[in-house]
């Protein structure tokens, strides 16, 4: 029974590494995915899901205004699908959110996404506040602070390493302007750099 699962956590967990394992285990199988990812997210190229490990695979962009519906129907024609996987999905708009459920619920397809939950000012982006409320199974990749503690926040830091606490809810960045923090070390700014 296929069904829509929702893999979360802070930044540098390994979510696109365990996308990307899903990936390979499927195709081991003889099985096709199709790989979705945001096409704000383009620092390894549009269309690439890379882990910071190097590991990558070309993947489907999908836009705000995207149907994904539809996008997942027009590519089940081309061939089989076992899976979609959906990389970012924090990016989601609530609407694809429902899509989503209804390419689980309507054409019988699982739906494994992949993101974050909260942004730098610890607020909820949409598409993960959707997949929290309706996904039929959630699980936090689990990653630490640098104190040791479980790692639950995304702290947006300056070249200095200094915590940002203003600024758009969406800037595309890496190691270099996010870290991983405990709630206690997000809130102290104490951010081990």
């Amino acid at each position: 029974m296929a069904k829509l699962y929702f893999h979360y956590s802070s930044m540098n967990a390994g979510k696109s590494t365990a996308l990307l394992q899903a990936h390979h285990n499927y195709g081991e199988r003889g099985m096709k995915t199709f790989l979705l990812t945001a096409y704000l997210d383009d620092r390894h190229g549009v269309g690439v899901i890379r882990s910071r490990i190097g590991i990558q695979q070309e993947a489907t962009p999908f836009s705000k205004g995207d149907n994904l519906l539809n996008v997942v129907r027009k590519k089940k024609q081309e061939d089989s699908l076992s899976c979609v996987l959906v990389d970012e999905a924090q990016f989601l708009s609530k609407e694809q959110v429902v899509q989503l459920a209804e390419v689980v619920d309507k054409e019988g397809i699982p739906v494994l996404a992949f993101g974050i939950r909260t942004d730098f000012l610890a607020e909820p982006f949409e598409g993960s506040q959707y997949l929290m409320a309706w996904a039929d199974e959630i699980k936090e990749i689990k990653t630490i602070c640098h104190c040791g503690k479980k790692a639950t926040m995304n702290a947006r830091i300056d070249i200095s390493g200094k915590m940002e606490m203003a600024g758009d809810q969406i800037e595309i960045g890496g190691n270099e302007r996010y870290v991983s923090l405990c709630r206690a070390c997000y809130y102290s700014k104490n951010t081990g750099l």
